[in-house]
């Protein structure tokens, strides 16, 4: 559903499109035989800005697609009982393999692609049948020899059903039809959170025609009633993957209950180095004076953005502690914020500032409610917590670069990964983490950065407590020490260089996921 590329082409909202992006990167960095599929969205994700009372506002501009290419490839996809003629454009603009999007032809057709994720179950539906179904047809139709299709999150498990029709329609009973698509197809799950796990009814999916020539009882089979996308991708997959250890065993756990489900492995993402590690820190290889020399570079280009954004001029002797995510209440942006006493000592006692981001949902209110705690207190403590609007890549950049401490404090194990953390690694930033996701994997504490508590049950209190220990008892001396701390770095770099980069992670997939593919039909 989105790829994250460039800020220049917002058709990403978060952590699973920069996800493909770099996946797909990768791919062509290592020359391996991958297309990729989505769609064209008109207006893309949402620009979000913040009002002077602290309240997110979202705006959705238009963009540059002027180069992607027309394959000349036109398919069809039947909603709603009405045809809706799809072009198939194509790029290979930011260095990565073929990416083909579909997108409807009349403009009458655009209110399916009008809005990546907008909210709606109608639009959703269309949005996942162009994709799979309108997907699979632009493949057969490109004449693209596919030895596996990688339904990569549920979005796309509608191709599932059109391999399945198309099999019964040769002349398959619905088993072997199954049985048979189940071959080619492989499945990734990428998050515990129950709203990143859709389901439909029935009756919609009739109605809007993503059931095609299936009966009501053998999609059922297929994802249950209501239809949950995810337990028909691992129904669908011969084999499934989850994207860290622990949520490997998180996954396992919560889709035990899916029977007939594929297996579920472990590949820990990995992040695109090119893109995201800068080239002073790539070529910082004398030593740590040198490691450290390329950061105090990236540390002024974020002070130089901050004081132009914000007009706050951080301490460049200060301990600069970075947090960005997508503001999901699981992620608990706001979670050093409450308790007041103790953060405001810290700031009292310490050279430590806060520099923040986000962005949430256009339609959640519990992300824009952190984004505003945010935002406030960024007024409340002036000088010392700095919020930056509109997170995106261009801004992700900035901050794993020139932060000096990454940080990360969800409830654990809703947090399959969390790769922003592995691009900060990648240029030398300490990561202090709650120990889930990649950093259950990474952490060696107190040598490439640090734990927030002993990775026991979430708690708001005992975690909120550790987060500030580690800090004072474990970063502020550390950072007291250059020595010691640009050893630190030198670790924290190593370690996301050798085991967290998308190059690993794109082998680890042809080599576990995708071995077992037969041959391919041209």
């Amino acid at each position: 559903m989105e790829f994250g590329l460039h800020e220049s082409f917002p058709i990403y909202s978060g952590g699973l499109g920069i996800l493909a992006g770099d996946f797909i990167k990768s791919a062509r960095d290592l020359k391996r035989p991958v297309v990729a599929v989505g769609l064209r969205w008109d207006r893309g994700y949402c620009v979000q800005r913040i009002r002077e009372n602290g309240e997110p506002f979202e705006e959705f501009p238009g963009y540059d697609h002027s180069f992607l290419r027309d394959t000349r490839v036109r398919v069809r996809v039947r909603v709603r009982g009405k045809e809706v003629p799809c072009i198939v454009w194509v790029t290979e603009r930011f260095g990565h393999v073929p990416l083909h999007l579909i997108e409807p032809l009349r403009a009458e057709d655009r209110w399916i692609t009008h809005r990546l994720y907008e909210s709606g179950s109608d639009v959703r539906i269309a949005q996942e049948m162009l994709l799979g179904i309108g997907g699979l047809r632009a493949l057969n139709w490109l004449g693209i020899p596919i030895a596996t299709y990688h339904f990569n999150e549920g979005h796309a498990v509608f191709a599932g059903a059109e391999m399945i029709a198309e099999r019964m329609e040769a002349g398959m009973t619905f088993e072997d039809a199954w049985a048979d698509a189940r071959k080619r197809i492989v499945f990734t799950t990428h998050t515990p959170v129950r709203a990143g796990n859709e389901e439909h009814s029935l009756r919609d999916l009739q109605r809007m025609g993503a059931i095609l020539q299936l009966s009501v009882s053998e999609m059922r089979a297929l994802g249950g009633d209501p239809f949950s996308m995810t337990a028909a991708g691992l129904r669908l997959a011969r084999a499934a993957n989850a994207v860290s250890e622990l949520h490997g065993q998180t996954a396992r756990a919560m889709w035990q209950h899916v029977e007939g489900a594929a297996p579920i492995r472990a590949i820990t993402n990995g992040v695109h180095a090119p893109t995201w590690q800068s080239e002073g820190i790539r070529a910082a290889r004398g030593g740590a004076a040198a490691l450290w020399t390329a950061h105090a570079a990236h540390r002024e280009e974020l002070a130089q953005a901050v004081e132009r954004e914000t007009g706050v001029a951080l301490d460049r002797d200060g301990l600069w502690i970075g947090f960005a995510r997508r503001a999901a209440p699981y992620k608990r942006g706001d979670l050093i914020l409450r308790d007041p006493v103790r953060l405001a000592k810290l700031l009292r006692e310490s050279r430590v500032q806060f520099v923040m981001s986000g962005k949430s949902h256009p339609d959640d209110p519990q992300g824009k409610s952190i984004l505003a705690r945010l935002a406030q207190a960024s007024h409340a403590y002036a000088g010392r917590i700095v919020f930056l609007e509109n997170y995106d890549m261009a801004l992700g950049r900035l901050l794993t670069r020139g932060c000096d401490v990454w940080l990360n404090n969800p409830i654990r194990p809703l947090e399959a990964c969390g790769t922003s953390g592995m691009k900060a690694a990648l240029n030398g930033v300490m990561n202090l983490s709650i120990p889930d996701g990649w950093w259950a994997e990474a952490c060696q504490h107190g040598v490439n950065g640090w734990a927030i508590g002993d990775g026991g049950p979430a708690d708001d209190t005992r975690d909120l407590d550790s987060l500030f220990g580690a800090i004072e008892h474990d970063v502020l001396p550390a950072w007291a020490d250059r020595e010691r701390w640009t050893r630190l770095m030198c670790a924290s770099r190593t370690l996301a260089e050798e085991r967290f980069t998308s190059d690993r992670m794109v082998n680890e997939y042809f080599e576990k996921l995708y071995a077992e593919a037969p041959a391919a039909k041209s």
